[in-house]
């Protein structure tokens, strides 16, 4: 069914929805899971092209995802992690790439027309850019 499931985290509440949903099916399946955050402040998207030092909030976001990572391994899961750099949809289409993923699953905040329109939607500018599944669970409200 699914070797290798990527999951992309932001580092808030809405994580734990996708996390807690994902566990059985990985359990099941025997998949590895790839956790990825990708970066996407001034310095996280400007860190290679002007050779800069890696932020706090980078270090932050490290230490989460490792963190993460720490707890699904102590429950007997295969994961690895990513801190990637830049636009999140671009990002997370390149990784689950690159890994060979053949599942992306997603935690969505539910916004609607209006949320979507000033917020934007990393769900639906992933969904364009690939043709690996996407699973997508709504996260807390808000």
């Amino acid at each position: 069914m699914y070797q290798h499931i990527l999951i992309p985290l932001e580092n808030s509440a809405t994580d734990r929805a996708i996390l807690d949903h994902l566990r059985p099916l990985v359990k099941l399946t025997g998949a590895t899971v790839r956790l990825l955050h990708v970066a996407d402040g001034w310095v996280a998207r400007n860190f290679n092209k002007l050779e800069l030092a890696e932020s706090e909030e980078m270090k932050t976001d490290r230490l989460y995802l490792d963190t993460v990572a720490a707890e699904l391994q102590a429950q007997g899961l295969t994961v690895t992690t990513e801190l990637a750099l830049g636009d999140p949809p671009v990002e997370i289409v390149k990784a689950a790439e690159a890994s060979r993923c053949d599942l992306i699953a997603m935690a969505g905040h539910g916004h609607r027309w209006f949320g979507d329109l000033f917020h934007g939607s990393t769900i639906t500018e992933v969904r364009h850019r690939t043709a690996i599944p996407i699973l997508v669970v709504r996260g807390p409200k808000k």
